[in-house]
């Protein structure tokens, strides 16, 4: 399946985004200028099952396929976040970028973690967008609705195959660098510690929650310092 993609900038050095569940492309409305001012040309998917790209069916390899299927190798960066870092991962031997980065990402969910909540998460109201995630401005709520209503709440099910099929890069392959949101439920010194023995890189943004590039952009982009 070919995704559909959102480009920004016209620079020689590629940048490519990947959105995690319940978002897609527009998800990056603030972080893809910040990369052009920098004099990249940036390229954002939507995930099968999100944005305007097609449905079903979900796993983590369909997903993963897709993103080798839709950009071409060689881009000089790669940065997925939460589902899109766990594609990434599984295409990143056939996406052969420069550099992967991988954001909260979610083959650190464990067993327990209840994936039904994020169905639910589907009919949210503004009032509960900007309750959940406080530190959003007006605008990444007004994302935030339009992206949940192009979203397919099943791709929940093949979200919930990430931690059982272990995506996370054993050996990277490229430099690679995991960055943790401080405030995630998935971040823990244990998941740090496990990253590191892969051989990757892991830094950790204090303060902000799962989705870190809208919580703080400022401070999501000094973590990728040296890396964009």
């Amino acid at each position: 399946m070919r995704l559909h993609t959102r480009t920004w900038g016209d620079g020689e050095p590629l940048a490519v985004l990947v959105h995690g569940l319940m978002s897609d492309s527009r998800t990056w409305h603030r972080v893809a200028p910040r990369l052009v001012e920098r004099g990249y040309r940036v390229i954002a998917v939507d995930l099968r099952g999100h944005g305007e790209s097609d449905r079903g069916p979900y796993t983590p390899q369909t997903w993963a396929d897709d993103l080798a299927e839709t950009v071409a190798p060689g881009a000089d960066v790669v940065i997925g976040h939460s589902l899109g870092a766990a594609a990434v991962a599984l295409a990143v031997d056939r996406l052969e970028p420069g550099r992967a980065v991988y954001c909260d990402p979610a083959w650190l969910v464990d067993g327990e973690f209840d994936m039904s909540i994020f169905k639910q998460f589907k009919s949210a109201t503004r009032e509960q967008i900007t309750q959940f995630s406080p530190r959003w401005d007006a605008e990444d709520v007004d994302v935030e609705l339009a992206t949940l209503k192009d979203w397919d709440p099943d791709t929940v099910d093949g979200v919930g195959l990430i931690a059982a099929a272990d995506t996370a890069p054993r050996d990277p392959g490229v430099p690679s660098l995991v960055v943790l949101a401080g405030d995630s439920p998935f971040c823990s010194d244990a998941a740090a510690h496990r990253m590191r023995e892969r051989g990757l890189e892991v830094r950790v943004v204090p303060g902000v929650g799962h989705t870190l590039h809208r919580d703080d952009l400022n401070a999501f982009l000094e973590s990728l310092k040296g890396w964009i």
